[in-house]
């Protein structure tokens, strides 16, 4: 963001907080849309940044829920039930049974188990739902291939469940195409032998290629698009011979993020200058960042006419030696009172730090539209209700 509508921003409103710029994840899209040329679908992980879920509703042709709570925020939002497809590792009766009385109609398996449990609730509603069981991919999410298998040869164990294809994901911010490229020609290789073995045709692949994004100094972001462009050939490949959706979370969402954050105090101890913001570790939590090792893109706002060049630790305000944003960074002329931006967190770090740790106030969010204009989509938040005993 311009530092005119960050200095704006801190001016009209409470720190810390999150910026969330829907005009620039809307232009990401399309872009994204034009490389992609119409071959597959785009699917947003909404656990990614719930934030995002109006915007990318419209934008993208799935959104991947994967819990009971985040199902109530697409509720709430009249989510479309026909765009969801509900995911998640452990799902319960219960859970489906909300989803399918809401109108969902697309489920991922992660086990036999959740093969029985949708097929059991599909049942009582008299509904006949899809259904993608997840290929395991040596973690602990999703199912054998011996298990996959066994669905397809044993169908009829499950009449109410319509077994259209496989989901497959194996992990995030993967900076090697190779991996995705390897990835790709399996599942095509799958496909080949389902069909061989079952006669049966594969009709989709869910597939979550965990594209990376640039976070920190010294890489590359000349174009953050480029992991997209270096796989597009082979995802064209697997889009000839089945229904493809990619599904994804931080590689749509990272770069619409801003955290505005002040710097609250200014000191120096044996030889090691120290800032402390009004925000922390709670609130900021960059993929691989391992105790402020790593320097994110920083914006700082100057509230004074200092000069002096310094290098400084940047730490939150949470009693913990752990609470530390970047171990050493140079600045020039911070003084308290100053602002810091962090950019490129539009993913995960406003639902993943520690929230709750010290009962602090939860940020501000201010959604960013193309007009340049500010819309609160939550105000600042007390914890310490969720950390007192209830009478």
């Amino acid at each position: 963001m311009q530092e005119k509508e960050l200095a704006y921003i801190a001016k009209n409103y409470p720190t810390p907080c999150f910026i969330f710029d829907l005009e620039e994840v809307t232009q990401r899209v399309k872009k994204m849309r034009e490389i992609v040329g119409g071959e597959y679908h785009l699917c947003y992980s909404i656990k990614a940044n719930p934030f995002l879920i109006p915007t990318m509703e419209k934008i993208t042709d799935k959104l991947e829920v994967c819990s009971p709570g985040e199902l109530s925020i697409c509720k709430q939002l009249h989510v479309q039930p026909t765009k969801i497809l509900y995911s998640g590792v452990n799902k319960t009766a219960v859970d489906v049974e909300d989803a399918m009385a809401y109108g969902v109609i697309h489920y991922t398996a992660e086990s036999l188990l959740h093969m029985d449990i949708v097929n059991q609730v599909a049942a009582n509603h008299h509904k006949k739902v899809e259904i993608l069981p997840r290929l395991n991919a040596g973690s602990q999410f999703g199912m054998s291939k011996e298990d996959l298998f066994s669905i397809y040869a044993n169908e009829e164990k499950y009449p109410n469940l319509i077994v259209k294809g496989i989901h497959y994901f194996a992990g995030t911010q993967r900076k090697k195409s190779d991996k995705q490229v390897k990835e790709l020609d399996m599942l095509v290789e799958l496909i080949k032998e389902i069909q061989t073995t079952f006669n049966r045709k594969v009709e989709q692949i869910e597939y979550g290629p965990g594209l990376s994004v640039p976070l920190f100094e010294g890489e590359d972001f000349s174009d953050t698009l480029k992991p997209l462009e270096n796989v597009q050939e082979k995802l064209k490949e697997l889009s000839q011979v089945v229904d493809l959706t990619i599904e994804m979370g931080r590689f749509y969402a990272t770069s619409c993020g801003t955290y505005l954050t002040r710097a609250m105090d200014c000191k120096s101890n044996e030889g090691v200058n120290y800032c402390i913001v009004d925000g922390g570790m709670n609130h900021l939590n960059y993929y691989g960042q391992m105790m402020g090792m790593k320097i994110p893109h920083i914006q700082h706002l100057h509230t004074s006419q200092n000069t002096e060049d310094k290098k400084w630790c940047l730490c939150g305000s949470l009693c913990t030696t752990a609470d530390v944003l970047v171990r050493e960074v140079n600045l020039q002329g911070l003084t308290p009172g100053d602002y810091l931006a962090f950019n490129n967190c539009g993913a995960y770090s406003v639902t993943e730090g520690i929230h709750l740790f010290l009962s602090r106030t939860m940020p501000m969010i201010l959604l960013r539209t193309a007009e340049n204009e500010y819309t609160v989509a939550r105000s600042m938040q007390e914890s310490y209700p969720i950390n007192t005993i209830q009478n």
